[in-house]
Order: structure tokens, then C-alpha cells, then sequence
């Protein structure tokens, strides 16, 4: 997800209400384009940055609550609540790779620097997915699990992997209701308003 862009048009002598509505406008044009990554389960990234943008149209609108309708109130729980299952399903994730890297690490005996290339979100930005001493104390050979302790690690791996299947359904059910009911207008009419 990109930093926050400065935003056009906004006059400071411009009442608050038309510069929320200015700013909400530029919150929603980052959150709209991200709908299409939705029916694509395993696009982490992108749905991970679908919840940034819901946050920041959410605090954007909580911010100028008072110069937007009383509709508003429901499209914030609706953004609320597809922010809590982006969250709870990207921290999900999280933990999938992490039980992931662990597993395959033992597996493979691949060492420490080749399970950090494994945990680059970009290999040459040398930012991590997974904190590289994180990543150390996973791969530690003094700190190996024993054959019990990986049959638990590989039980909870599966469990985190049908639970992710269930977070994943129930938010997409929620994402087509509302683009059912027109979840978009709704916004835009309060943005309009």
C-alpha cells in the first residue's frame, strides 16, 4: 500500500464540511480499486491492503462524523467490520507462513540467510514479512521440536489453515452482500450529501 498522498483541492478557507468531503472522496478512490482482489483467496497482500484502505476511509469518516448524514453511522460499521475480518484473516496468514517457514525449515535444512530470502515481501527493498529474529529463533537447530512438538506444530498448522478457509468465506459472503445492497452508492451518497 502506498503512503498517503497529499490531497488536492483542499482550501483552507473551505468550510470542514466540503474539506471532509474532499479528503473522505480521496479515501474512498483508494479504497474502491482494491474490490477486485476480493474473489482471489489467496492474494494476502492484496487483501491485507484492502483493510488498510477500509481503516483509512473509516477513520476519515469517524473523523468528520458530524458534517456527514446520520446514514453514516452504518457504513462505518460495515467498514468496521470488513476491517476486523481483513485483520483477523491477514494475522492469520501471518501465522500460517510463520508455521510455514518453520516446518519447511526443519525440512529441508535450509539455513538461516535462505529462510530470510524466503521471508522478504521484496527481495530488494529488504523489507520482511516476518521479523528476521523471529525468523532465527524459528530456525535455531539448538531449539528444534521434538518429533511430538512438530506433529502439534503441523496439527495447529492445519487447524490455521481450515480456519483461514472459514475467515476467508465468511468475509467474501460479506463483501457480495454489500455489493448486493450497493455498498458503494451508500458511500457516495453520504459523500455527496
Amino acid at each position: 500500500m502506498a503512503k498517503v498522498s497529499p490531497i488536492p483541492n483542499l482550501s483552507p478557507q473551505a468550510s470542514v464540511a466540503k474539506n471532509a468531503r474532499i479528503i473522505a472522496r480521496a479515501k474512498f478512490d483508494e479504497f474502491e480499486p482494491w474490490n477486485n482482489i476480493v474473489d482471489t483467496s489467496y492474494n494476502v497482500r492484496g487483501l491485507h491492503h484492502l483493510r488498510i484502505a477500509a481503516k483509512r476511509l473509516r477513520y476519515t469518516l469517524e473523523l468528520f462524523l458530524d458534517t456527514f448524514p446520520s446514514s453514516c453511522a452504518t457504513v462505518l460499521q460495515e467498514l468496521e467490520q470488513l476491517q476486523a475480518e481483513l485483520g483477523t484473516l491477514h494475522d492469520t496468514d501471518v501465522m500460517i507462513a510463520v508455521l510455514r517457514l518453520c516446518l519447511g525449515g526443519l525440512d529441508s535444512g535450509t539455513g538461516y540467510e535462505q529462510a530470510l530470502v524466503r521471508a522478504y515481501t521484496k527481495r530488494n527493498t529488504g523489507t520482511f514479512i516476518i521479523p528476521p529474529l523471529l525468523i532465527a529463533s524459528l530456525l535455531n537447530p539448538t531449539t528444534s521440536p521434538t518429533a511430538e512438538e512438530r506433529y502439534g506444530l503441523e496439527y495447529l498448522l492445519l487447524c490455521l489453515q481450515q480456519e483461514r478457509e472459514k475467515l476467508y468465506t465468511d468475509f467474501n459472503q460479506h463483501w457480495h452482500m454489500l455489493q448486493a445492497r450497493d455498498f458503494r452508492r451508500e458511500i457516495l451518497s453520504i459523500l455527496d450529501a
